[in-house]
């Protein structure tokens, strides 16, 4: 199958366009049959050096000159997560200056299956929402079929159990990290975004949204099953740097949450109800991305339901470019401008 015709495309920003053909695959994934068949293809020697090579690529984007050092600290924190007393890791980054700061709960992408916290562009990311005045908080969560710094992989809900406890160590640790506990948000790209909303959704059914002051969700992957009518996006942009057309977030997130259709899971299905009483909450989606309109849909509940929503639509980029920030750096930090800006000023909840 070959590659889109990314070079007349005039929606791409050039310097999207630019980069597309090397982040795009030609081939779409081939389909799955089972959980086991993916763990296997994942432990090949060929899947690990294919993750070696994504890896070193993040570390080139890792770069003084698109985020500095200079006022920035880096701190690893482990805490025990719940119910299942793992141990995770919080990559801290923070200025050096300043106490009672706004917070940045961030949850990586990476289709809640793969990627890390820790990596290159995670790390320079980082560096853009502290120089905002923000201490951040990534998390490194388990996910469901590689290894991250958590080498434990498991299906939902693991790594939301992960992210939810993160949330609430931050929150019960906040005088010791410096961060006013009324100014934290919530923040994730793509999977990320998923984790975003579902762990609103699930402090919200605890009876616990006064521990967050607002949910950020970039691109959110959050449908499982997706067809042009429902989302057009879907087929319009299916190869700009993702390829969905395959069934592999069913059997790598977890078949049971996947057959009961559950909105924590996969927050596509969630009802006007389940997300009732969320806190304020931005979707922010990417022009040229087949999950833009999964994210658009979510927004629409939000208003359906009364919560407090606002939605950007970032014209001519691809999906999750502000997380990338050598591609787009003025896109990249003007995100992560106004993620910061929601954290300090994100109206009251009702």
């Amino acid at each position: 199958m070959p590659l889109p015709d990314f070079d007349n495309d005039a929606r791409l920003d050039p310097r999207v366009r630019r980069v597309l053909p090397l982040l795009s695959s030609p081939e779409p994934r081939r389909p799955v049959t089972s959980r086991e068949a993916l763990l296997a293809a994942a432990a090949t020697p060929a899947a690990a050096a294919a993750r070696e090579l994504t890896r070193a690529a993040t570390e080139r984007m890792d770069r003084e000159e698109i985020a500095s050092f200079d006022g920035i600290s880096t701190d690893v924190i482990t805490f025990r997560s719940t119910p299942d007393d793992n141990p995770v890791k919080i990559n801290v980054i923070r200025p050096e200056s300043g106490d009672g700061l706004p917070c940045v709960v961030y949850l990586h992408g990476g289709g809640m299956a793969r990627n890390s916290a820790f990596d290159g562009n995670y790390r320079v990311w980082g560096r853009l929402l502290a120089a905002e005045g923000a201490v951040v908080a990534m998390i490194d969560f388990r996910n469901s079929l590689e290894p991250s710094t958590a080498e434990e992989v498991a299906v939902y809900p693991a790594g939301l159990d992960d992210c939810v406890a993160g949330v609430r160590w931050v929150s019960e640790n906040a005088t010791e990290l410096g961060i006013d506990p009324a100014r934290i948000v919530v923040a994730g790209d793509s999977g990320g975004g998923n984790l975003t909303l579902a762990t609103g959704m699930r402090l919200a059914a605890d009876g616990d949204t006064e521990l967050v002051k607002g949910l950020y969700a970039f691109c959110p992957y959050i449908a499982l099953d997706r067809d042009a009518e429902m989302y057009p996006s879907s087929a319009e942009f299916e190869g700009y740097f993702l390829r969905l057309a395959n069934n592999e977030g069913r059997y790598a997130y977890g078949v049971d949450a996947a057959e009961a259709r559950d909105p924590m899971a996969w927050p596509a299905y969630a009802t006007v109800d389940d997300v009732a009483g969320l806190p304020p909450t931005v979707i922010s989606v990417n022009e040229c991305d087949p999950l833009r309109d999964e994210g658009i849909a979510f927004y629409r509940t939000l208003l359906a339901a009364g919560v407090s929503a606002r939605c950007v639509v970032v014209m001519g980029t691809m999906h999750a470019v502000e997380v990338i920030p050598n591609v787009c750096p003025d896109i990249s930090r003007a995100a992560a401008r106004d993620v910061v800006g929601f954290a300090a000023t994100a109206p009251p909840k009702k």
